[in-house]
């Protein structure tokens, strides 16, 4: 008996997470009508890296690509784990923000542009530091300037993860997708224990991690909206529902009462059990879910 007899459906699907950057941002578009915009052959590299004796990369680590998806305008911003973590740098950070505000121009202009940023980030590269801040700052107010005129999702899926700065900016957008794989939180594990112990959170223990930090919890806690699985056409469909969905009355950073409300009624007491976590809080009745 063949292996694609006994689990057809995961032998003969395409793995997401294992393309690169580049490639993930070129799935999603519908075929034949996407174009890289300022591409490695520009060579805008971080001049920061080779200072520092570190061999940059011509596209900075971030993949803009501009199309359309289920015939919609969009514009895909992705960056690259496998260059520096996928760290956002002075370079990167322009080109990020430069195209939210350019898909922000043409949908104020009528033709509504939707922006997917695909973020596989551990945040701010730390060899370029307060540029990198300035770089989060400039992108978090790029996807606020956009929202109001168009969807700005972002896709999680590898095992980097996104944390740091740039988990800040999934909190703004519009909706966020992860797969079972991904995570996301401001800490990353490695840095929690760093700075508060092995007692506090032990960055080897993956059931622990995945517990918190991990898509299956986040969507069940109601801070991400879709669970895909690791499937390039899963994912592309998932994309192109949230590209076509209306706006948005309001975004899930707006309820701030809410959220402190739902953190005030935590007992701290006793260790927090996720299960209990997700059936409080992705509770319908009280709202809140976006």
């Amino acid at each position: 008996m063949s292996q694609t007899s006994i689990i057809p459906e995961f032998v003969s699907r395409k793995s997401f997470i294992e393309l690169d950057g580049r490639k993930r941002a070129q799935s999603l578009f519908d075929e034949g009508t996407w174009k890289e915009l300022v591409d490695p052959f520009e060579r805008r590299e971080s001049p920061w890296l080779p200072m520092q004796g570190i061999a940059p990369q011509f596209d900075d680590g971030c993949i803009v690509i501009k199309g359309r998806i289920g015939g919609m305008p969009a514009v895909a911003i992705a960056l690259e784990g496998a260059f520096q973590g996928g760290s956002i740098g002075e370079i990167s950070g322009a080109k990020m923000a430069a195209a939210l505000d350019l898909a922000t121009k043409d949908s104020v202009a009528g033709k509504r542009t939707a922006a997917i940023l695909l973020l596989e980030t551990g945040g701010v590269r730390l060899q370029e530091a307060n540029l990198g801040l300035a770089a989060v700052a400039e992108v978090i107010s790029s996807v606020l300037a956009l929202r109001p005129h168009a969807p700005v999702i972002t896709l999680i899926a590898g095992t980097v993860g996104c944390f740091g700065g740039m988990s800040l900016a999934a909190g703004v957008s519009s909706y966020v997708v992860m797969t079972r794989e991904a995570r996301l939180g401001l800490n990353g594990p490695e840095v929690i224990e760093q700075e508060s112990g092995i007692d506090e959170f032990d960055s080897s223990d993956r059931a622990l991690i995945w517990a918190i930090h991990g898509g299956e919890q986040r969507v069940g806690m109601g801070l991400a909206d879709a669970l895909v699985e690791d499937d390039v056409e899963k994912i592309k469909a998932t994309i192109r529902k949230y590209v076509q969905a209306d706006l948005l009355p309001e975004y899930r950073s707006q309820q701030v009462e809410l959220y402190r409300d739902r953190i005030a009624a935590l007992d701290t007491s006793a260790q927090i059990d996720p299960i209990s976590l997700r059936r409080e809080w992705n509770n319908t009745t009280t709202g809140g879910l976006r």
